[in-house]
């Protein structure tokens, strides 16, 4: 009899107990939660079918970007916050970081072309020599070298030994000869303490220049394909 109404004891607990569990999670998903403070390594923000539509990250749990709803091969991407279309594709983000081995911050907000990489930044960074440079960057990109194709052959490559400048060359080739990406314009202040509106031709070579230099003298320069000023449109 006494094994009997402790077994019964112990019976309505649980129950009672895992009524209340059920309950209170049924009351959780159903009701907005307020909180003053919350501490995560990553936040995902999703549709109600499932897609990413942003990601709030640090550096270890970033995402490493998708492409037609693939998600792209693991690789170091710094903390910040990404956004992603209806296709599941990665369109842009806000990225920060910063440290003595850099020389200081470097924070960029980007927006990336339709099925391709970034197009259009803001960025603000520091070099070693505790130079700043900020500014308005524009590129163009191939259409065919998405970053799928991008990071895949950069993977090879990285496998096959290559250091930067022969990656680079290889790219080029592969691309018949033309820069994988062409910076356009560039509107801002340079390392070189250069501030204005730099104008670039396909091959990313300065042709335009309207600026002022480190000497507080206004620049307006036309320049060939090689990059040497031919002229000089404020000289006497």
């Amino acid at each position: 009899m006494k094994e009997n109404f402790i077994l019964k004891i112990y019976s309505i607990t649980l129950t009672l107990i895992l009524g209340f569990i059920l309950v209170s999670g049924f009351k959780s998903s159903n009701s907005n939660q307020k909180f003053d403070e919350i501490t995560v390594e990553r936040i995902n923000i999703v549709e109600p079918d499932g897609k990413l539509k942003m990601v709030i990250s640090n550096q270890e749990r970033q995402h490493p970007g998708m492409h037609d709803g693939k998600v792209l091969d693991s690789r170091e991407r710094p903390p910040g916050i990404l956004f992603f279309n209806e296709e599941q594709d990665e369109i842009g983000g806000l990225s920060f970081h910063g440290n003595k081995e850099i020389g200081g911050n470097s924070v960029f907000l980007s927006f990336d072309q339709y099925k391709n990489d970034q197009i259009m930044h803001l960025k603000q960074s520091s070099n070693k020599n505790g130079d700043n440079q900020y500014g308005l960057q524009l590129w163009e990109r191939d259409k065919k070298l998405t970053p799928a194709v991008l990071q895949k052959t950069l993977d090879s490559l990285d496998r096959a030994g290559y250091y930067y400048q022969q990656k680079m060359d290889y790219l080029r080739e592969m691309n018949g000869g033309n820069p994988i990406n062409e910076p356009r314009l560039f509107i801002g202040k340079k390392y070189n303490r250069e501030t204005g509106l730099f104008i670039q031709d396909k091959s990313g070579v300065d042709r335009l220049r309207f600026y002022i230099d480190s000497d507080n003298s206004p620049k307006i320069e036309v320049l060939d394909e090689t990059g040497e000023i031919i002229r000089n449109i404020l000289d006497k």
